[in-house]
């Protein structure tokens, strides 16, 4: 599969691309634990079907310790044991913040409310826009169907 267009060709990508992917990096120094970041992205990337976002996410957490185990759960969390409680509502805020075409209302008062109970005002702040930045990204390699397996641990930061 070729993609098609290649950002790092494309000298209007070069330009806005550098400016949107440091606030990529902003996110990874925010006080979010790295562990809910990346599951948090890799479910982002899962529900839109982004094969290059679920590729990097992956690997990117497997890197950074995370088990097989809960990367091959985090598809069915709300099934899955493995989950903590904290983890589990941050991962329904990202559900419910990506599915905003599906659930008109986007986020739930209750869900919010259960999140503001583990995360404070600035690590909300750091989910709240890492969801967002998550479905800006996999929208931008889903119309250009960027293709995936080829990612490397580092490759972006």
């Amino acid at each position: 599969m070729d993609a098609r267009l290649n950002y790092f060709d494309s000298p209007t990508a070069g330009k806005a691309l550098k400016h949107f992917m440091s606030a990529g990096k902003a996110l990874k120094e925010s006080p979010l634990s790295a562990t809910t970041q990346e599951l948090v992205a890799l479910r982002v990337s899962q529900i839109n079907g982004c094969a290059v976002c679920t590729d990097m996410h992956t690997k990117e957490a497997a890197a950074a310790g995370e088990t097989a185990v809960r990367l091959h759960l985090v598809a069915v969390w709300r099934e899955a044991t493995v989950f903590t409680e904290a983890e589990r509502v941050a991962l329904e805020l990202a559900e419910q913040g990506t599915r905003v075409a599906d659930a008109a209302d986007g986020v739930s008062d209750e869900v919010w409310a259960r999140a503001a109970q583990h995360y404070d005002e600035d690590q909300l702040t750091a989910l709240v826009i890492l969801v967002s930045f998550m479905n800006t990204v996999t929208r931008l390699n889903i119309i250009t169907r960027q293709p995936a397996g080829d990612y490397e641990v580092g490759q972006f930061h």
